[in-house]
């Protein structure tokens, strides 16, 4: 998978869905291979991933990421088989547990056993994608239809998880390909995160999964207004419980240290360490969407294996 970059969408465009597929095809004109759609309460993540890869052949698109818990496994594999037969085999479905206060008083739910639905939603996705068909019972889902689930031309679909707790990362390693940890430094992705899915997946004769470090990033030879500006983007990370975990394990005083930031050679250096900590790839972040900061990044993403 080559480095990649988020997508950064213009709430204020007269129309979203084309000012991205600007925004795409601008950064692969500049050599980026890979971009990720986020999810939020606004644009659909998946549609406007196929909409993207159908629009610029040649580009992956996935998602990073499509929080599990509002949805049920059968609904997310059908527009995932979907979206990958729109995009010719380019997309990669990327989901996430979720569960954060924001996500809670917006459906007015609360999900009492996040790692629990995981299981069960990759246990669904995985007999959908891999077999063609699903008949599962369980706690969480019941997932047993009478119709058709297979989409043709959709499949294979890569399914990464953000999973950074060891227990998620656990049943991440036992039944999707990969994690894209958001916000794990170096030393947790090479003495924590690897280790422990790497672990789950061959304790189950599965293969080593990928490793996907999402890493928040900004190129500026000023480094000092560059640190400041991921201060202030990333500061809401640090209210969120399983945040602060990361970054305690990862022993820095701010979260801002976690991200990539100072000049274009800088910027590579710090995302080198990733990958020399066993990350098999990793993905830019960016902390300024300023157009002239967003080609620096696609610059750097583009110089990257």
């Amino acid at each position: 998978m080559p480095t990649g970059v988020v997508l950064t969408l213009n709430p204020s465009a007269p129309n979203v869905v084309d000012a991205a597929i600007t925004q795409a095809r601008t950064a692969y004109a500049a050599g980026v291979r890979q971009i990720w759609v986020a999810q939020q309460f606004d644009v659909d993540a998946i549609t406007l991933a196929a909409l993207i890869g159908s629009a610029v052949p040649g580009l992956g698109v996935g998602t990073s990421v499509v929080p599990l818990n509002p949805r049920h496994p059968l609904v997310v594999a059908s527009a995932a088989q979907t979206a990958q037969a729109g995009t010719h085999g380019n997309f990669t479905l990327g989901i996430g547990l979720g569960s954060h206060a924001p996500e809670q008083r917006a459906f007015g739910t609360v999900w009492p056993d996040p790692v629990g639905r995981l299981r069960e939603h990759l246990q669904v996705l995985r007999a959908i994608l891999h077999d063609g068909a699903v008949a599962f019972h369980g706690t969480e889902f019941t997932a047993s239809p009478e119709w058709p689930v297979h989409v043709p031309g959709g499949t294979p679909v890569p399914v990464f998880v953000a999973a950074m707790g060891p227990k998620a990362l656990q049943v991440t390693g036992e039944l999707a390909d990969g994690t894209l940890p958001f916000l794990a430094g170096p030393r947790t992705v090479g003495d924590f995160i690897v280790p422990t899915i790497t672990a789950a997946a061959t304790a189950v004769g599965r293969p080593q999964p990928r490793v996907v470090a999402m890493v928040p990033a900004l190129v500026d030879t000023d480094a000092d207004a560059a640190r400041d500006a991921a201060a202030q983007r990333l500061e809401f990370y640090e209210t969120i419980p399983s945040y602060r975990k990361v970054i305690a394990r990862e022993q820095v005083s701010s979260v801002a240290e976690l991200a990539a930031v100072g000049s274009a050679e800088q910027v590579r250096a710090q995302l080198q360490r990733y990958l020399d900590a066993g990350a098999t790839d990793v993905a830019l972040s960016p902390i300024r969407t300023e157009p002239e900061d967003l080609a620096a990044l696609w610059a750097v993403a583009a110089t990257l294996p």
